[in-house]
């Protein structure tokens, strides 16, 4: 293990990736010379030159500074597992004995000697552990966090704190998270997702089970109500649990709920973000806070002022003619979850979803999921399935998964075609989801609909 306090240069593989990314930021913010690599050029590897972080864009070792050529105590090569085994780069190092660390390794030796708060789940853990940090944040408790995505609050996916405590978002692909030890740790969901990793569900599950074993001797595990093992506090959106949702209910687009514990009882919490999914992660951030001592008074001011992470029900357009919201959402229950509160949100108006299925393994595994769910749409623009680290699979098409759902106004478009339709159709409630690049689409559709 890297003695962190020696470091003084760090090289990323795959410097662009949402964890990367703050992990560079954490080294340049402490004052390390810090570069790396990625395939692709994004708005968030423009945003990390900006800020004084060189990043290289081909797979060549010529381009590599000499002083990441060979071993040193100073310095700490770290990748990411999506990046390809025979990645040019990776492969010199290893061929020169040069050590290589895993993104969770290095997250694991941060937080070895802090009090961590560990926030895991196939989906729901981004937002959840963004809340829960600011609410340490806006509270005055303060933390250092490493963020899933981009805090719309804070307009970065990792946070500095002056004390001892971190927030962590635990990420089961490739069980990263069984190198943290958390005081805290919470768990939102455990949906069969990642097969192509874990192969079945039961591995999945075995997966989260060992990670709340990793939770240190007298620290709190805060688990969702229903999964297939337990925590010392269950939460959900309903009673008969340790901590949950009352009254929810919608006024003027803003989601209100009163907290219920055996201990504590907090009325009328009005909610930053909407979405019925998101009261549920509140009320795990809640009892975070409430492990922590602070004050309810404190916790409801913050939850009233959070802003939720980008691509996170992201409201893009709000206007009397035309609402857009933009959404990570890329597994059927994230989905679920996702068109349920906007019908919730706007149960008068028309809903076009445009969706891009992300991975062809995800989409064979779940096809029958996302067929049902995507027919809680009025109209459905599907586009093509973003591949990211996966090969085709024979068969495994989005004219396959089309075929399956059951709604009149259906159709596979095209970036391209995605514009034209919303050009010539100008939707009142439109909403793009999905983990791959239709974010791309985001800015002219924005623009289409402001001028609608």
């Amino acid at each position: 293990m890297k003695n962190l306090d020696h470091i003084k240069r760090v090289y990323l593989l795959g410097i662009g990736g949402i964890g990367m990314s703050g992990l560079a930021r954490y080294f340049k913010h402490l004052g390390c010379d810090v570069q790396g690599y990625d395939k692709t050029e994004t708005e968030l590897t423009r945003a990390l030159v900006h800020e004084g972080i060189q990043v290289i864009y081909q797979d060549d070792t010529e381009l590599l500074p000499d002083e990441y050529k060979r071993p040193s105590e100073h310095t700490l090569l770290i990748y990411t597992p999506a990046v390809p085994k025979d990645l040019k780069l990776k492969v010199y190092f290893l061929d020169r004995g040069i050590s290589l660390y895993k993104r969770s390794e290095v997250l694991g030796m941060i937080s070895a000697s802090r009090f961590t708060i560990a926030v895991g789940g196939t989906h729901g853990k981004t937002t959840t552990s963004t809340m829960i940090a600011h609410i340490l944040k806006d509270s005055g408790y303060d933390c250092s966090a490493f963020l899933g995505g981009i805090s719309s609050n804070y307009n970065s996916n990792v946070l500095y704190g002056e004390n001892n405590v971190v927030v962590v978002e635990a990420d089961e692909y490739d069980r990263s998270f069984l190198t943290l030890h958390p005081n805290i740790a919470v768990v939102t969901s455990a949906d069969p997702d990642h097969l192509d990793i874990y192969g079945d569900e039961r591995h999945l599950i075995e997966s989260f089970e060992l990670f709340l074993k990793r939770v240190v001797q007298d620290g709190v595990s805060i688990v969702k109500k229903g999964l297939p093992f337990s925590g010392n506090i269950i939460y959900a959106n309903e009673d008969e649990c340790d901590a949950y949702a009352r009254g929810v209910r919608v006024d003027d687009g803003v989601f209100y709920f009163d907290y219920v514990s055996e201990q504590t009882e907090m009325l009328n919490i009005p909610l930053g973000i909407p979405g019925l999914h998101n009261v549920e992660n509140a009320v795990a951030a809640i009892t975070v806070a409430l492990q922590l001592r602070i004050t309810p008074d404190k916790i409801k001011s913050a939850l009233a002022s959070f802003r939720g992470a980008k691509r996170r029900f992201e409201y893009i357009v709000k206007t009397a003619a035309h609402v857009y919201i933009d959404d990570y959402a890329h597994h059927p229950e994230e989905l679920r979850a996702f068109l349920t509160s906007m019908r919730k949100l706007y149960p008068t108006k028309k809903l076009t979803v445009v969706f891009q299925p992300h991975l062809y393994s995800r989409t064979r595994d779940f096809v029958d999921g996302f067929a049902e769910v995507l027919g809680l749409a009025d109209e459905l623009l599907l586009m093509d399935i973003y591949p990211a680290r996966e090969l085709p699979i024979e068969g495994i098409t989005s004219a396959w998964l089309l075929d399956k759902i059951n709604i009149d106004r259906k159709q596979l478009v095209s970036p391209a075609g995605v514009l034209e339709v919303v050009e010539r159709n100008r939707p009142e409630l439109v909403v793009t989801v999905g983990a791959g690049d239709v974010d791309k689409l985001v800015k002219p559709l924005k623009k289409l609909l402001e001028n609608a």
